[in-house]
């Protein structure tokens, strides 16, 4: 099984190249047959394809695509592009009713003095987001780390803006360790705070961190349009579950999506038993999920 690490090295070779409530319970909850008027759906629901990555390496950028696409699928982020040009991956994209909104990359990628190729490939294939995905152990423990994490992604910013594109940071759970008085996604949220620099929240780790989303996007308004929708079965395991077979209160984090920002939802599961089996049983549930 591929882990995060290995594929962002894959990534960096490639690249220069409460319960979830469906309609009836939302109605049952405010007491009342809702008003068509007041419930909102995801229209574009997206997929991490990190979720997918070893039927991307061994079928192809674009039979995975194709699949994504039939299962119900309207946008994807992407985390490796396998060989594939940018154009290439355009063209797929184009083929399939698909867009990109986002990718990840990884440190070493950011910080790289080919950064420059990487934007233009982004922008190529359309990307308006890209993202800082992880962070290797030696990377984390101190507030001075994570200040010069910080900064490459301000150094990054003017880059990529540019070509029409916003640097952001995908979460863990291990930035909220305690650094002192304040923690790693402190730092980066603070540091970056006015410069442009946005954030694509990990609700499954958040839920492990014992965070609540809301109080960042209520501190931090506007500046999460980007989440990561997968499942958890609560303590003690925190096991990662599809979306809908979990404890995760959808409904409710939905409803603030203006609050946060929120323009794209990804579907995503680290490390599934069937991959194809989970995303489409997420891509479903999110279809009939219905909130205010």
């Amino acid at each position: 099984m591929t882990h995060r690490r290995d594929f962002l090295k894959l990534l960096g070779a490639s690249a220069a190249a409460g319960a979830l409530l469906p309609r009836s319970a939302l109605a049952a909850r405010a007491g009342a047959a809702a008003d068509p008027a007041d419930v909102a759906e995801i229209k574009r629901i997206g997929v991490q394809l990190y979720t997918v990555r070893d039927a991307m390496k061994a079928d192809g950028v674009d039979a995975v695509l194709a699949r994504i696409a039939k299962i119900g699928f309207r946008e994807v982020e992407f985390a490796g592009y396998f060989g594939r040009t940018g154009a290439q991956i355009r063209d797929a994209l184009k083929a399939n009713g698909l867009t990109s909104p986002s990718a990840h990359i990884s440190l070493e990628m950011l910080k790289a003095p080919e950064f420059p190729m990487l934007i233009d490939t982004a922008a190529t294939i359309g990307h308006k987001w890209v993202n800082l995905a992880w962070l290797a152990p030696p990377e984390r423990g101190s507030a001075d780390k994570y200040k010069a994490h910080a900064d490459a992604l301000l150094a990054a910013q003017p880059i990529a803006t540019q070509a029409g594109i916003t640097m952001a940071y995908h979460n863990h759970d291990f930035e909220f360790d305690p650094l002192g008085d304040t923690n790693g996604y402190e730092i980066l949220l603070d540091r970056t705070k006015g410069s442009g620099v946005q954030f694509e929240m990990d609700l499954y780790w958040m839920s492990v961190a014992k965070r609540d989303p809301v109080s960042y996007w209520t501190r931090f308004p506007g500046r999460f349009p980007m989440v990561h929708v997968k499942d958890s079965a609560g303590l003690p395991t925190n096991e990662m579950r599809s979306v809908g077979a979990g404890t995760l209160d959808w409904a409710s984090l939905f409803e603030k999506r203006a609050l946060a920002g929120i323009k794209h939802y990804y579907v995503e599961h680290d490390n599934p038993t069937d991959p194809f089996a989970s995303i489409t049983a997420s891509c479903a549930y999110l279809k009939a999920l219905r909130f205010r």
